[in-house]
């Protein structure tokens, strides 16, 4: 019982088993899966990879729009004890091969429609290419995978069991100079993640929610989709893969939708639309969440008086697996603009450059522990070497706790230089703080 929730799959499971007729998934106006539904989707759609010969610890790589196909797959993928590594539908030739490569990437999954480039750098680097399309009809997946042999006809109960330890997830992040750096995550860094996702800001299966940020990108994957899913909450997707500013509230509305998480770019844009465009119903929300960049206390103020609900700004890493801290909703204490809130289910320290501890309003680095948080980079000993010193994560960023324990970030360290084979951080160089979409999410 314990593995079940120290895995993403075991958390998803108990909610089937929970709340089987709950909506769990919409494709908005054209299609709804149960909990039970999309658990039958998954484990059918796994058993069709281990049969196609995906073993545990294989990297496949996923390129779609935000669509339930890869819902689907990415789960089906984890569940097969593989790792899912979802890309960007938008990066060139170059790009894809990259990633492809960097990743070991042994299978690549596409819509029916494909990915021209993506295929193009699957193909030169010899990596098998497969479709998955969901009938709307009757909500059946077709794969084009080899069907399964007669040997692999009952794998359905032999998918194995998956374990905390099981590669998850393979995501890249990058410093704003540096190449970018492979991050690998497990069942039990994600199933950590989602449930201090769940816990801070209270999500059970009377929530639901629209997922305007791509899926690809680990802020919608983790805070939208994952943590609703494993809280038995709703998810929908916009019926055109993406965000749009014009059916958002619509949506919304729609799906009774108690929250939502975005970009502070996209809050702008919500925020511009309800300028020039205001709809005659809101929902009522229970709060809206910031992360992914730094939120200026005055769009902060603009959205909470436009819609009505608190606007709680995160923060949040690839290399934690997402979140490492928010502001609390109302009831459990006031939320700060212009800070990104307490420590949420993980240690977080400020350091000084020789690691001792620093008190309130002291600056330092931001370095954080626990089970949310990678074991290192793939293949980069360099970047594990600075990154990980005196038992600590460095985030690399500057920031200080303020006497009420919350934390606010004033600026970025610059890259690691390495003199003379000893790394020394510069902490008296600050970049101007920003949070970029390729390194922090």
């Amino acid at each position: 019982m314990a593995t079940q929730t120290q895995t993403l799959t075991g958390l998803l499971k108990r909610v089937a088993h929970e709340f089987p007729d709950r909506r769990a998934l919409s494709v908005s106006g054209k299609l709804d899966l149960t909990h039970a539904r999309l658990d039958e989707l998954v484990e059918r759609a796994a058993s069709r990879l281990a049969s196609a010969g995906v073993k545990p610890g294989d990297v496949v790589a996923l390129t779609f729009p935000n669509t339930v196909e890869f819902v689907v797959m990415f789960l089906a993928v984890i569940r097969a004890r593989a790792t899912a590594a979802p890309l960007n539908a938008a990066y060139t030739a170059e790009e894809f091969e990259f990633y492809l490569s960097d990743s070991e990437s042994k299978l690549l999954l596409t819509s029916r429609d494909g990915n021209a480039a993506a295929e193009s750098a699957a193909s030169k680097l010899q990596i098998r290419h497969s479709t998955a399309a969901l009938s709307v009809k009757d909500s059946e997946l077709a794969l084009s995978l080899p069907p399964p042999s007669e040997s692999g006809a009952n794998s359905l109960d032999q998918l194995p069991v998956n374990e905390p330890a099981d590669g998850a997830l393979f995501l890249h992040t990058s410093g704003t100079t540096s190449r970018p750096k492979g991050v690998p995550l497990t069942q039990l860094n994600l199933a950590s993640s989602v449930q201090n996702i769940k816990s801070v800001y209270k999500l059970t299966e009377s929530d639901s929610t629209v997922i305007v940020l791509p899926l690809f990108h680990v802020h919608g994957l983790l805070a939208g989709l994952l943590s609703s899913l494993a809280a038995g909450a709703a998810v929908t997707l916009p019926a055109a893969g993406r965000f749009s500013a014009s059916t958002f509230w619509q949506d919304m509305v729609k799906y009774n939708a108690t929250w939502y998480t975005a970009v502070p770019t996209i809050h702008q844009i919500i925020l511009d639309r309800h300028s020039s465009t205001p709809k005659p119903v809101y929902p009522k929300l229970r709060f809206i969440r910031s992360c992914s960049a730094s939120l200026a206390p005055s769009i902060l103020a603009r959205l909470e008086e436009a819609f009505g609900a608190p606007v709680l700004e995160a923060y949040a890493m690839t290399e934690a697996t997402h979140l490492m801290s928010s502001n609390p909703l109302p009831e459990d204490g006031p939320h700060k603009p212009g800070s990104v809130g307490k420590p949420v289910g993980q240690e977080m320290a400020i350091l000084s450059e020789d690691g001792e501890i620093q008190g309130p309003n002291s600056n330092g680095e931001v370095c954080i522990r626990g089970p949310n948080v990678t074991k290192g980079y793939k293949n980069n000993p360099e970047a594990n070497k600075s990154g990980f010193l005196f038992g600590w994560f460095h985030t690399g960023d500057l920031g200080y706790f303020d006497s009420d324990g919350y934390l606010h970030l004033v600026g970025r360290i610059k890259e690691l230089v390495n003199r003379g084979g000893n790394f020394h951080s510069l902490f008296d160089q600050l970049l101007t703080f920003h949070i970029c979409s390729k390194c922090h999410s």
